[in-house]
């Protein structure tokens, strides 16, 4: 099943993810100078900027210097562990503007890409540990219950709009708050297909008819035979699966096959899976990987940012990806994608039934209050979490900041996030489809993700068939699943 073989590729990439990271990254007082050094991780949602670890900015720190007297008081004050490099600047702007009007210190510190896990370790045994920090799901509260407060009787919980979004606990408690929901799908590019709808003999008249796996692969199939005339390489982007990257196949798109497993089963986890949908992910990924803008050989090269830049400069029509690419897409130099012509469909498989089927919509960002924390922290923590979910200020940055597309009753239909993608996304929400739910959260591990994702990159490469592509994941999914029991 040529796990050696595997292995071997997951150090390399190990060992260039570490020496890509030893660069002056200009940060000072960084939490992740503490940590070990973490693995390449999938961004999980929306993915992270390749950024070193960033430490107490001037103006988180100003503020937490302005606070410390009110702190040693007993007045309270916040530390948030940052999970994504790419907002930290906002991050760090609310710290301080939440300290101006309050006087309650915030400080903010961002995780580096891929190691928010190893920070959130070495900082939460700290004498000055995170009073607010986040999970991924499940999984992730499996592996921080200790730390996790209770947070049934919180406003965060209580004006929560779907409280079955929230983590629990066996014993009921509340002990993770969605703060987004997001959504990912195939998006595309409505000027390019609408050319293709126009050639002799399209295999569609418009985007409602593809609504499929079979008319799908035959729309995609006739648009690589026209692609010179539709003046594209390819009707995807490149399926990126430079490791580290892979977060889009090994994750993203491997919750549908788990998804409709686990409906079958009518449960939320397994222990073992038997890969039921195996074949209905192979002939996505195919589709993928068969009609792209470059070879499936060459795909162990490619980063999102690659495919991200391939799909915004018209050179492809599609690519797999979420709510959070338009940024990725509109900020490339040189885009040709009009906002007006971004869109979404599905992800089809070939599942009987998938016509009635929608985005994969959920979130795997959960805000944790630290348990463990002084009573007065907990409190101010509680606070501000409330006054960005509650006041004008705190809302406006987390809609026009941060783009969160935020699950709480307290936001009006005038306080939603307006980008193409998160329209897209309501979109699908309110037209009756029914959402594919993130299962991903229940993935055993990264080390699984990363085996997987690395098997995917080895069947590309023509060195693993299907057949050992699917084994390994039964098995390595059955063996993480049995080191995670308590």
């Amino acid at each position: 099943m040529k796990k050696k073989l595997i292995s071997a590729l997951l150090c390399a990439a190990m060992v260039s993810s570490m020496l890509a990271g030893c660069g002056d990254s200009g940060s000072t007082g960084s939490a992740a100078d503490s940590a070990p050094a973490a693995k390449s991780a999938p961004a999980e949602s929306a993915p992270a900027a390749d950024s070193a670890a960033t430490g107490d900015s001037a103006a988180a720190g100003d503020s937490a210097a302005a606070g410390d007297s009110a702190a040693a008081a007993g007045e309270g004050a916040v530390y948030y562990l940052n999970f994504k490099p790419e907002v930290d600047a906002q991050w760090q702007e609310i710290a301080a503007a939440y300290t101006s009007e309050t006087g309650v210190p915030v400080k903010v510190v961002t995780a580096a890409s891929g190691t928010y896990e190893e920070v959130l370790k070495a900082e939460i045994a700290g004498s000055d540990a995170p009073t607010l920090f986040q999970i991924n799901g499940p999984v992730g509260y499996n592996s921080w219950k200790d730390y996790c407060l209770d947070l049934s009787g919180s406003d965060l919980y209580n004006n929560l709009s779907d409280k079955g979004l929230a983590v629990t606990g066996d014993d009921g408690g509340v002990y993770g708050v969605p703060y987004t929901v997001e959504a990912y799908g195939i998006i595309y590019n409505d000027a390019i297909m609408q050319a293709y709808f126009a050639t002799e003999g399209a295999k569609a008249a418009n985007v409602d008819e593809i609504n499929n796996f079979a008319k799908l692969k035959e729309v995609v199939e006739d648009m690589t035979a026209k692609k010179d005339a539709l003046g594209i390489q390819g009707v995807f982007a490149s399926t990126s699966l430079l490791p580290g990257e892979d977060w889009r196949w090994q994750t993203h798109l491997a919750n549908l096959p788990v998804y409709y497993e686990y409906k079958d089963g009518n449960v939320s986890d397994m222990a073992a899976i038997t890969f039921k949908y195996s074949d209905n992910f192979k002939n996505i990924f195919d589709l993928y990987i068969n009609n792209s803008t470059c070879a499936p050989g060459l795909l162990g090269s490619k980063a999102v940012t690659d495919s991200m830049a391939e799909f915004a400069l018209g050179q492809c029509a599609m690519v797999q990806n979420g709510n959070w690419a338009w940024g990725q897409v509109a900020d490339v130099d040189g885009n040709t994608v009009k906002e007006e012509d971004i869109k979404f469909m599905p992800i089809y498989t070939g599942v009987s039934g998938e016509e009635s089927q929608g985005l994969c919509t959920g979130t795997e960002n959960f805000w944790c209050v630290n348990s463990q924390a002084a009573e007065a922290d907990q409190k101010a923590t509680l606070d501000f979490v409330n006054w960005m979910i509650s006041s004008d200020a705190g809302k406006d940055y987390m809609v026009n900041s941060l783009g969160n597309a935020a699950p709480f009753s307290t936001f009006g239909d005038d306080e939603k996030p307006s980008d193409p993608l998160a329209k897209e996304m309501y979109r699908f929400m309110e037209n009756g489809k029914s959402s594919v739910t993130w299962n991903f959260t229940t993935f055993p591990s990264q080390a699984f993700k990363d085996d997987f994702g690395a098997a995917l990159l080895e069947y590309c490469n023509g060195n693993m068939s299907w057949d050992e592509v699917k084994d390994l994941v039964i098995t390595r999914w059955a063996e993480e699943k049995a080191a995670t029991v308590q």
